[in-house]
């Protein structure tokens, strides 16, 4: 995601780098390479000029101070525009009514279905709200049977009535439902064309009238650049819709949707797909995002995940634990786990500062761990326990039972007795700052 784009912005401020002051000159030469970094991210063309005239107009008004160097000045200049481009600050989900209604609008193939039942998900998990899907495509029964499947993963009930044509009478007898049911969020999930048709248009209206939605979300593929920024404009003219949210913007994106779309419909993007699980799906917050462009990382989002997986009472049994050199298999497999549900790997990499940049070019595997947890659970429940029994004849038997060789066995083992000693030692760090 937006790597590319950090990668050119990265180097059109090494044209200042080595400069005394900020000069008229080396500005130019640098949002020239600034702004031809934003196209080839497929901005919009009059955004992208705008922006570097606004990036000028502020580093040619500015005294450099003495500590900061002309290019540390250029970035953080660069990057309050960038926040500021994709709204400046985050916008909540809007949940209005009894119960509250959300009204999903977008192209099919943009993720809608899908997304509604993310959203789902994190109301009922995040929220603690009790959500109801509607099945309203009435055109695409695989659409049905999609918000079935998602809501049966979720454990979120999904309405549906396969005898009727009617989006506008289906989404108002599932509101009925959900008031009876105790629902206090109903979700409703509308037809997709392949294209914009007045058919469409008129349908999403007449639903829009006749359930009144607190909240209006246009889902769009992030992947089609400029395409998604021009149908978002033609939806809001009919809808006006709230909040905007991209799909798939984990995916060979140039970011063009995320950094236009605000500006050219006036409305905050207000979540990002980042993956196909259930549970990838962020908050959009616009300083964040400036950050990773920028190859800052994002450490507040990094520790907000952490917080998600974090429980307070295992960690302190697990300090006692490390503390007493108890810490065995059974913990570091519970701490993969947790890890993993942080999310897509590269993508947490991705936010520790420095880290994006250096692993650009690295392939992690979402799996890599599969081997870890395969040797891990080829031992037996002693083993795991008591790594130390571990000799000759069991590290073979496990790396049979696990299907990798001894060596990756052996590497296990001395990687686990290491980490180990690094717990241990950080552990007992404070108590022998204490004693000085």
């Amino acid at each position: 995601m937006f790597e590319n784009l950090s990668e050119k912005l990265e180097r059109s401020f090494k044209l200042l780098k080595g400069q005394g002051k900020i000069t008229e000159i080396n500005v130019a030469e640098t949002l020239k390479e600034v702004r031809r970094a934003l196209l080839d991210a497929d901005v919009n063309y009059k955004i992208a000029k705008d922006f570097t005239n606004k990036v000028k107009e502020k580093a040619l008004g500015m005294n450099v101070l003495t500590a900061v160097k002309p290019g540390q000045m250029m970035v953080k200049i660069v990057h309050d525009e960038l926040a500021e481009l994709m709204g400046g600050s985050h916008a909540d989900i809007q949940l209005k009514g009894s119960p509250a209604v959300i009204l999903m609008a977008g192209l099919q193939g943009s993720g809608k279905t899908t997304f509604s039942g993310k959203l789902a998900n994190l109301l009922k998990t995040k929220r603690g709200k009790k959500p109801l899907l509607v099945a309203g495509d009435v055109y695409r029964p695989a659409a049905i049977e999609q918000l079935k499947v998602l809501g049966e993963q979720i454990g979120v009930p999904v309405y549906t009535d396969e005898t009727s044509k009617d989006p506008v009478k289906i989404a108002q007898d599932a509101i009925k439902k959900a008031r009876l049911d105790g629902n206090d969020v109903v979700i409703v999930d509308t037809a997709g064309r392949l294209a914009i048709d007045e058919q469409m248009m008129q349908e999403i209206s007449a639903v829009k009238k006749a359930v009144e939605p607190g909240e209006i979300l246009f889902v769009v593929d992030a992947m089609t650049g400029q395409d998604a920024v021009n149908t978002a404009r033609e939806f809001n003219e009919r809808l006006n819709f709230d909040g905007v949210i991209l799909t798939k913007l984990d995916g060979d994106t140039r970011g063009g949707a995320a950094l236009s779309i605000r500006t050219v419909v006036e409305k905050p993007i207000k979540f990002v797909g980042t993956g196909e699980k259930l549970d990838a799906v962020d908050v959009f917050h616009p300083q964040r995002m400036a950050d990773r462009i920028l190859g800052m990382g994002d450490i507040v989002s990094l520790v907000e995940k952490a917080q998600e997986q974090f429980d307070a009472e295992e960690a302190r049994k697990l300090q006692k634990k490390i503390s007493k050199n108890q810490f065995d298999f059974n913990d570091f497999l519970s701490q993969i786990q947790q890890i993993k549900k942080m999310g897509n790997i590269k993508d947490l990499a991705s936010m520790i500062p420095g880290v994006g940049k250096a692993l650009k070019n690295v392939d992690i595997d979402d799996d890599a761990f599969k081997g870890v947890e395969a040797i891990i659970h080829s031992m037996t429940p002693k083993e795991r326990e008591m790594p130390d029994i571990i000799n000759g004849s069991r590290r073979k038997r496990i790396a049979e039972g696990s299907g990798t060789t001894v060596q990756e066995v052996n590497r296990l083992l001395k990687q686990f007795e290491e980490s180990k000693k690094m717990m241990k030692a950080f552990s007992g760090g404070g108590k022998m700052l204490r004693k000085k």
